[in-house]
């Protein structure tokens, strides 16, 4: 069943958690689903759709238990044995990526970054060490790295993507500017900056007129 869930409903549960997390350190014990929806800023419909397809429900003198669905949403989306990442291109967004990750997800670890730049190689990064790309597919099956975050320049994307597929990579989060091709056994998510920001652009501009 869980693994028919609809890609927005497990982008949603991850959103759900870490807003639930930020609730429960202020020590609150229980929610309602206007409540999470205000957060996210979605409907209070929407959040209770997403909970009813993972099988869980509230009351409605406290709403729900914010340390059980926490819990429930992380047997969800995390991987039980853990997941290692590694980051491919470790310039300032590869470098910011590091920093903001660690610690933050006790199932998902970033153990290796890899580039070309020789005056990275070799050195270590808020804990993470660079490797040469040389080495990308030995590293990757020595350190059981199943996804790869791509913030290489846009003229690498596609000789990078290739060399992670070929070395087993299951997973691709592709941060730079071109569009890839893998094969139907990776997921690929690409973000790309240019167009979020053209999105908010856009919204700015029709509320403004």
């Amino acid at each position: 069943m869980m693994k028919n869930l609809p890609h927005k409903t497990i982008e949603r549960l991850s959103q759900y958690r870490r807003a639930l997390l930020i609730c429960l350190e202020k020590g609150q014990t229980h929610i309602y689903s206007h409540e999470i929806a205000k957060i996210q800023h979605i409907t209070a419909v929407q959040v209770r759709r997403d909970l009813m397809l993972i099988g869980y429900t509230g009351t409605l003198r406290k709403g729900y238990n914010v340390k059980d669905l926490i819990d429930l949403i992380g047997n969800i989306i995390d991987s039980a044995e853990g997941i290692n990442v590694a980051i491919l291109g470790m310039g300032n967004l590869g470098r910011a990526l590091i920093n903001y990750f660690a610690g933050k997800r006790s199932q998902l670890k970033i153990v290796a970054g890899f580039d070309i730049n020789p005056d990275k190689i070799g050195n270590t990064m808020s804990g993470v060490p660079c490797y040469s790309s040389e080495d990308m597919a030995t590293i990757i099956r020595e350190k059981n790295i199943k996804v790869g975050i791509m913030t290489v320049p846009a003229e690498f994307a596609t000789l990078t993507a290739e060399q992670l597929v070929k070395a087993g990579i299951r997973g691709i989060l592709n941060y730079t500017p071109k569009p890839v091709n893998v094969p139907p056994n990776v997921y690929l998510e690409e973000y790309d900056m240019i167009t979020s920001l053209e999105k908010v652009a856009f919204f700015v501009k029709i509320n403004d007129d």
